[in-house]
């Protein structure tokens, strides 16, 4: 079949909220934990009472056995290293923070994650890579002509910056 004959792709004229597209694939991870939704996830810094809602996350909710009870899931929480006495002591102040947000009875204890919670623990700190000598005087030698001084050197920083992800893609 000839490059001319493929049918062209369907558009989908229609933006796109991203949370809409990640459902898909987050909701049966979220499931195994425990959750029905992500509400909890979401909007635990408008459900958790201060300062729980910055030292605390949601890790997983175990419900009872057999039949659901009036008494609620239990709440597993990942914590910042020395909140934990605190959680432990305001747990029902939790549960009852989480239960008014939702209407009804959700979670009926609050317990501890071994697993420790890091504010910004998902952000990763940029490498910066110096680029070789005969680098710099390629991409200085290609930018040399451009006039704007600005221009050249984001030009500059661009072509370093691709020359070293294109040595780390050699790599793999």
């Amino acid at each position: 079949m000839a490059k001319d004959d493929l049918p062209e792709p369907k558009r989908r004229n229609k933006t796109l909220n991203l949370g809409d597209v990640l459902a898909g694939a987050l909701d049966p991870v979220l499931k195994k934990r425990g959750f029905a939704s992500r509400d909890i996830l979401t909007h635990w810094a408008v459900m958790a009472p201060k300062p729980y809602d910055s030292v605390a996350v949601p890790d997983k909710l175990v419900w009872p056995r057999g039949e659901k009870s009036a008494e609620g899931a239990t709440l597993v929480l990942r914590c910042v290293p020395g909140h934990a006495l605190a959680i432990q002591h305001e747990g029902q102040k939790i549960a009852a923070a989480v239960n008014r947000y939702f209407g009804y009875v959700l979670v009926g204890q609050v317990r501890l994650s071994p697993e420790p919670f890091t504010p910004g623990s998902g952000k990763k700190a940029e490498k910066k890579i110096q680029p070789s000598q005969s680098v710099q005087a390629k991409v200085g030698a290609q930018v040399a002509e451009v006039e704007d001084e600005n221009l050249r050197e984001a030009l500059r920083t661009l072509g370093h910056a691709l020359s070293g992800r294109s040595r780390s893609d050699t790599k793999h």
